[in-house]
Formats: structure tokens, C-alpha cells, sequence
């Protein structure tokens, strides 16, 4: 029983996308936009009593009536706020777990500011009650779960690209390389592009809409 009631949770906190998933599988069970959409104008949400904001994949799909935002920039989180709406949306809406009956492993992108894994740290314990967490590199667990623990992983996400040197488990610090340039970063020099063209992207919704052409060349 105390196995089942500390079973292990694994959120990966992306800039772009947040994978959320039970410990031990070989995949994220849910994968949804790290997104927070709020209303522009209340008065247009109609049949949304008191609802303040939308998450993921629904916020999206309303891109046209919100103010879309990314709670973290190149890997750190800029904005606790929404942050903690993403979590709470994550426990209660996709995963649909107690966070107070489970361990939950986070993940940061490597040389993230101390402060932002110590606040990471207290939210869960203050805010979800969690019995026990931790935060590790991204890189470390995609090289743990390759079934190594010597290697060099390689990662360009959303918000940050990196290359990090891992030895027996351990990261070497000195021997990382980071760069704040990433998706997120080509979507807006896509969006330079047309502009110069003629085509006006201003809105959150709009530069979505971009982030959407963008993908659809890489697949």
C-alpha cells in the first residue's frame, strides 16, 4: 500500500510543451502546450462562469479571444503565477492524481539559477503537499533512460539549446555548452520575415499561428 501511495510522477517542465507521466514507463502519458490563456475581454467568454484562464491544448484551440503566455523563457520560469496554474492544471486535469499522494520528479535545462530549482522545490511541497521531490537535468534522465549513464546528449527545445557532457550520473559543469536560441527563436524570425513581406503578426494568437507554419516544415 505505501508503494502505490508514493508511486513516482515525472513532469518534465518544457518551454514549449510539458510531458507528464508515471515513473517506469517508456513514454509520457500527457503531452500538451505549456501555454496559459486568459480572456482579453471577459464579457466575449460566454458559458465560462469564473473562469479565469485556460491551459494547453483548450487555450490554443481559443487563441482568438486570449492573451497567450509561456510561463518559462529559455528554460527558467519567468512567471510563477501561471506556473503554478500549469501544475495545477497538470495534476488535476491530465495526470488526475492526488499530488499529495506521490512523489513528483521535475526536470530544468542545465545552468538554470539556483533560486529557480530551490522555488520549483517549495511550490510542490507548499502548494501540492507533495511527500517527496526532486529536479534533475533533462539531459541526465534522457541519457538514464537510453540505458546509460556515460554520454553526451544533445537537446534544442522551444526555449533553449544545449549540449551537455555527462560522466557516471554526474553532469560537467564547465564543459556544457548553452545557447538561449531555439524553436521559439526561429518562429519570431519566421515572423520577421513576413512582416517584411506585408503580413502583420501582432497578437499572441497570431504569432501561433507562425509557430503552426513552422512546424509543419519540420514534420
Amino acid at each position: 500500500m505505501q508503494d502505490d501511495v508514493l508511486s513516482p510522477y515525472v513532469i518534465d517542465n518544457g518551454s514549449g510543451m510539458v510531458k507528464a507521466g508515471q515513473a517506469g514507463l517508456d513514454a509520457p502519458t500527457n503531452v500538451f502546450p505549456s501555454i496559459v490563456g486568459r480572456p482579453r475581454h471577459n464579457e466575449i467568454m460566454v458559458g465560462m462562469k469564473k473562469q479565469e484562464y485556460l491551459v494547453g491544448e483548450e487555450a490554443q484551440s481559443k487563441r482568438g479571444i486570449l492573451t497567450l503566455r509561456y510561463p518559462i523563457e529559455h528554460g527558467v520560469i519567468t512567471n510563477w503565477d501561471d506556473m503554478e496554474v500549469l501544475w495545477r492544471y497538470t495534476f488535476n486535469n491530465e495526470l488526475r492524481i492526488q499530488p499529495s499522494e506521490h512523489a513528483v520528479l521535475l526536470t530544468e535545462a542545465p545552468q538554470n539559477p539556483k533560486i529557480n530549482r530551490e522555488l520549483m522545490v517549495e511550490k510542490m511541497f507548499h502548494l501540492f503537499h507533495v511527500p517527496a521531490t526532486y529536479v534533475s537535468i533533462q539531459a541526465v534522465l534522457s541519457l538514464y533512460a537510453s540505458g546509460r549513464t556515460t554520454g553526451i546528449v544533445m537537446d534544442s527545445g522551444d526555449g533553449v539549446t544545449h549540449t551537455v557532457p555527462i560522466f557516471e550520473g554526474y553532469t560537467i559543469p564547465h564543459a556544457i555548452l548553452r545557447k538561449n536560441i531555439a524553436g521559439r527563436d526561429l518562429t519570431d524570425y519566421l515572423v520577421t520575415l513576413m512582416q517584411a513581406r506585408g503580413h502583420m503578426f501582432t497578437t499572441t494568437a497570431e504569432k501561433e499561428i507562425v509557430r503552426d507554419m513552422r512546424r509543419s516544415c519540420a514534420t
